[in-house]
């Protein structure tokens, strides 16, 4: 075997990790395609005799990568949103899997990604490779030119911020799924005393597409008042795992209009996050929702 395909080799064996890094990094699946072959063409260029730790390298290189996006996105965002929506990962809900349990501990929800979006990139760096991959604070400082010291406090900032704005979702599927379930049951019948019992006081509604920019709903109240799109006069939505977590489907003619993830923490709907942006449902394939 030669060194090219040894090399082309241990990346493949790599990929699933190295992409689960720039999905985190990135919440975007095209750029975190990108940044995966932006990553492979430097690799393959470069002269691995020196490199001790083969994993370790690919994962610093990548960073940089997802590191010179971040910034470069920053600085071509001409308007602030009130949000930015990541791209959302599509599953079947098989209902109580445990198999699918396990997927979803590894899995990363879509308020969290939502949260990683307020954070500089540095921020977002430290607190995903440290936090989530458990790179040391050495490692990432090189990464970013920080002391450890100094990183350690940009994860430390970044996690208290995440830990306030992203409840961790309850493990249960088939759980959280009774949840929404019972959700979807008062907003047809308009009960809107059972849709604030279902509601988080602090709940969060996010949209993509609703509207002529992304909007925030906050509290339980002003989201039970605004759960129209999901009342009785609304279509059937499919149920579906969204990053891991209990959510829905439009699909209509084939078409999927909009995806909708819910966050369950503690019993309760802490998080409803819908894209219907029309443009970037276009690129979703829904053969998964025919599998046995």
């Amino acid at each position: 075997m030669s060194d090219q395909d040894w090399l082309t080799e241990r990346f493949e064996q790599q990929r699933p990790r190295l992409r689960a890094v720039a999905y985190r990094m990135l919440g975007s699946t095209s750029e975190a395609d990108d940044a995966i072959q932006d990553t492979w063409l430097r690799v393959s260029r470069a002269n691995t005799a020196d490199v001790d730790n083969l994993a370790a390298w690919l994962t610093t290189i990548l960073a940089r990568v997802c590191l010179n996006a971040l910034r470069s996105r920053a600085q071509r965002r001409e308007v602030a949103l009130e949000f930015m929506m990541p791209d959302p990962i599509l599953d079947r809900d098989g209902g109580d899997n445990p198999e699918q349990e396990a997927q979803m501990a590894d899995s990363v929800g879509i308020a969290l990604l939502v949260v990683l979006e307020t954070l500089t990139p540095s921020e977002r760096l430290a607190f995903v490779l440290h936090d989530m991959f458990a790179v040391s604070f050495d490692e990432i400082g090189g990464m970013i030119e920080r002391t450890p010291e100094a990183t350690r406090q940009l994860a430390s900032r970044a996690r208290r911020r995440v830990r306030g704005r992203a409840p961790t979702p309850d493990p249960d599927i088939a759980r959280q799924r009774e949840v929404v379930d019972a959700f979807f049951a008062a907003a047809r019948n308009g009960s809107f005393e059972s849709l604030i019992a279902i509601l988080h006081p602090d709940v969060v509604f996010r949209a993509e597409g609703l509207g002529p920019t992304p909007f925030v709903l906050s509290g339980a109240e002003t989201v039970a008042r605004n759960a129209r799109m999901f009342g009785p006069n609304s279509p059937t939505f499919r149920p579906a795992l969204v990053n891991g977590s209990a959510g829905v489907l439009l699909v209509e003619d084939g078409q999927l209009k909009s995806i909708t993830g819910f966050t369950v923490a503690g019993g309760r709907i802490a998080a409803i996050d819908v894209l219907a942006d029309p443009d970037r449902l276009s690129s979703y394939n829904l053969s998964f929702l025919e599998r046995s």
